[in-house]
């Protein structure tokens, strides 16, 4: 049985993260979606609602698993008996930043392989900060995102104080 993990932390599952799994699920015997709990940047929802968001959008999906992870990716491929990782690539300045992570995946996790698959064309200038931003900004997202997602976004950012990105955002 070949196990395949498409990490990622999802903040939020969007459209082309849905189509990378879903394709990833018919070439493997099960798909491990990793949801990463701490990453270096700033994120929308909490660990537990991008799990539930990420659950949600597959839960008629017999062979894929959602689970959260904290540490090293590799450590946990190997926690869960995980022989590929899974990543998508949406553009070329993708393949750069993803080709590092496979050298450094492949030198701490040998073991492990990584297969990139390429966006379907109609997701490709999608992204979980593009989404974000677009929704802060009161853009419609209905496009990008299920609606269970869709919903999720707007409860959470009717909820924020300050709902605006001071900086990086589409208005720059």
């Amino acid at each position: 049985m070949v196990r395949a993990m498409f990490p990622g932390t999802f903040d939020p599952i969007h459209f082309g993260h849905i189509d990378i799994a879903t394709r990833a699920s018919r070439i493997f015997d099960e798909v491990v979606i990793a949801v990463y709990d701490k990453p270096l940047k700033n994120l929308l929802f909490s660990p537990e609602e991008r799990l539930s968001l990420v659950r949600t959008s597959f839960s008629g999906s017999p062979k894929v698993k959602v689970i959260g992870y904290s540490g090293l990716t590799v450590n946990f491929a190997r926690q869960e008996d995980v022989n590929v990782i899974i990543r998508g690539l949406r553009v070329f300045s993708d393949f750069e930043f993803e080709f590092r992570m496979a050298l450094a995946n492949h030198r701490l996790a040998a073991e492990v392989e990584t297969v990139a698959l390429i966006t379907n064309e109609e997701h490709t200038f999608i992204s979980s900060t593009t989404v974000r931003e677009i929704a802060l900004l009161g853009g419609d997202v209905t496009s990008m995102v299920p609606a269970h997602v869709h919903d999720a976004l707007k409860k959470k950012i009717a909820s924020l104080e300050d709902p605006i990105p001071q900086a990086n955002s589409l208005r720059d």
